[in-house]
């Protein structure tokens, strides 16, 4: 295999010196279309109610959104510090050259989360932009290896900010995947890969939503996210003390709707259908939906910086093939490989090749 040497650069970061191997950037997807069968989507166990489980939930919110510029005591034990915490999850740019050896005559397919990886974490989820540096480090990574965005936010939502017809987009936590729009480019790929598992769900869905923007109306602050599979019920702007309020509110409406399940994320409470399908599910169906499911020839990289990016590091890692590399400036648990201060440091890993 030849190799082309490729410098990508931009005016606010570092050249990057990469070599393109010259190969098919992507394997064909059997019969175009993957379909998965109802059958195999397991339900999962919903929640209960009470006192008890609303002061659960405001531990849990309190929890998953740490402060992020100083430690987190409710991620890590007491004894945990960050020096120790980084040896076991090093920096990805200090570690570029183990991951450059361990992609050498591999397939790259790359995993990118979109908020607090690709754009910056913001009060307002619509003002959510990401940079033009951002954009064409993104691009250019997609111009050599298959690149998929998988987020919690709505598909076309992620598109919008986005704005690559190359890229693959999962998104509702991977319940609405989509492969480029522009097949023609790839070899072999005659139509888009197209995934929607929870398409049942979204009457449900839809009715929630209007019942949560009226339950939460009264509380300041708070926003509720239509998805299209999943809702987003943001307290980022909620006063702590109300959290509760918030969360007793969610707790009632959902009693009604077992068929649906509650997960968080930073600052967010997310509702999504009680099939076994997340980011990792999503992972391994782009995986499949390439060629690549059993194969030894991939190295698979995962960027996020939220706990629903955890299911996608969790597969990786039992895998024992790829890299998870989660973005935070605080230590939390997580089964990360490397690790990434802010999105600026995600553009630069960007364009890593092989």
């Amino acid at each position: 295999m030849t190799n082309q040497n490729v410098v990508v650069s931009d005016a606010k970061g570092p050249a990057i010196a990469v070599a393109v191997p010259n190969q098919s950037l992507f394997a064909s997807a059997p019969g175009g279309c993957i379909t998965i069968s109802r059958n195999k989507l397991q339900r999962v166990d919903t929640f209960g109610g009470g006192g008890a489980r609303i002061s659960s939930w405001v531990d849990s919110m309190r929890a998953s959104s740490p402060p992020r510029t100083t430690k987190s005591s409710t991620t890590l034990s007491d004894d945990e510090d960050k020096t120790s915490w980084t040896l076991r999850h090093p920096s990805a740019l200090s570690m570029f050259e183990q991951i450059a050896n361990a992609s050498k005559g591999k397939q790259i397919v790359m995993f990118l989360d979109y908020d607090g990886t690709l754009s910056p974490i913001v009060e307002d989820p619509d003002q959510a932009y990401m940079s033009n540096e951002m954009r064409k480090a993104v691009r250019a990574a997609a111009r050599y290896f298959p690149t998929a965005i998988v987020s919690g936010r709505c598909r076309d939502k992620v598109y919008s900010f986005v704005k690559l017809a190359e890229l693959y987009y999962a998104g509702s936590h991977g319940m609405d995947i989509k492969g480029p729009s522009k097949c023609s480019q790839y070899k072999n790929v005659n139509e888009s890969v197209v995934c929607q598992p929870a398409t049942e769900f979204l009457p449900m869905v839809d009715e929630v939503y209007k019942i949560l923007l009226e339950k939460t109306k009264s509380i300041p602050g708070s926003r509720v996210e239509h998805n299209k599979f999943c809702l987003s019920v943001h307290f980022r702007c909620v006063d702590e003390k109300s959290w509760a309020a918030l969360a007793e509110q969610v707790r009632l409406v959902l009693n009604e709707y077992p068929k649906l399940r509650l997960t968080q994320g930073r600052k967010v409470l997310e509702i999504r259908p009680t099939i076994k399908w997340d980011k990792g599910k999503a992972l391994e169906f782009l995986l499949e939906s390439l060629g690549y499911a059993n194969s030894n020839e991939v190295l698979p990289v995962y960027i996020g910086d939220d706990r629903t990016d955890e299911d996608a590091f969790k597969v990786l890692r039992d895998r024992g093939q790829g890299f998870g590399i989660l973005v935070s400036k605080v230590p939390k648990e997580t089964d990360a490989s490397y690790s990434l201060q802010e999105p600026s440091e995600a553009r630069i890993l960007s364009n890593v090749d092989t």
